[in-house]
């Protein structure tokens, strides 16, 4: 059994930082976007992320910045994974990431249009680029950058592609659970459904939202057991 992994995007300070890794989440992000109530400065995040013990991972969001824009970025601020949230080309987000010396993540923004299999070939063009992909991010496609808390048809996300992806747009305490059972996705990340004010995180709604994805893991967890036959051992999602 694999846990769903979990990000808590858009801190802006400390007490967020300190309530998002007592939850227990895995991963936290920081917007680099200018545009954004939730922006930091390089130096900003470099403050923040001293709150943050080890193995917790420190992601920044970039929306259509420069490879050197990129890369000043993470000499301040320690960040270990970027997170490219803007228009750049398969081909742009490789330059960026092989000038900040980076693993990264590209963000697909489904449309409503948008096809099972324009996820999996955007996927490959990406794996095939840069050995720095890491994985897509799944969010909703509105004409604003950086996610606006709106959801998308989960349906689309091909199974076999599913246990490789962060599943973003939408999420809330309400339908973590859900979503995690029926996408099954690695990771999911939240910004703005555990806030009460933008940029600003509530404590209670991170907690609860990290109860809401274990208890998805365990509906999984429970259905595979029961799907088990006598004798032949569970098989890992």
């Amino acid at each position: 059994m694999m846990r769903t992994r979990i990000k808590i995007c858009g801190l802006t300070r400390v007490e967020d930082v300190q309530a998002a890794v007592a939850a227990g989440a895995d991963a936290i992000g920081f917007v680099f976007y200018p545009k954004s109530p939730r922006y930091v400065t390089p130096e900003q995040a470099a403050e923040l992320i001293r709150a943050v013990p080890p193995f917790v991972t420190c992601t920044g969001l970039f929306v259509n910045a420069t490879p050197e824009e990129v890369a000043a970025t993470c000499k301040v601020a320690p960040i270990s994974l970027i997170q490219l949230h803007g228009d750049e080309t398969v081909e742009q987000s490789a330059a960026i990431a092989e000038a900040a010396g980076r693993q990264f993540m590209r963000v697909f923004r489904v449309k409503p249009d948008t096809q099972p299999s324009d996820l999996l070939e955007y996927e490959q063009r990406n794996r095939a680029a840069s050995p720095l992909f890491t994985s897509l991010l799944l969010d909703t496609f509105v004409d604003a950058y950086g996610g606006a808390g709106k959801g998308f048809d989960w349906s689309l996300i091909p199974k076999d592609l599913a246990p490789r992806v962060v599943l973003s747009g939408g999420l809330s305490v309400h339908n973590a659970t859900d979503a995690v059972a029926r996408v099954r996705p690695y990771a999911v990340d939240i910004s703005s459904g555990v806030e009460a004010a933008k940029g600003i995180k509530d404590a209670r709604k991170i907690a609860a939202f990290v109860a809401a994805v274990r208890a998805g893991d365990t509906m999984i967890e429970s259905e595979t057991h029961h799907d088990e036959r006598p004798g032949e051992a569970a098989v890992p999602r």
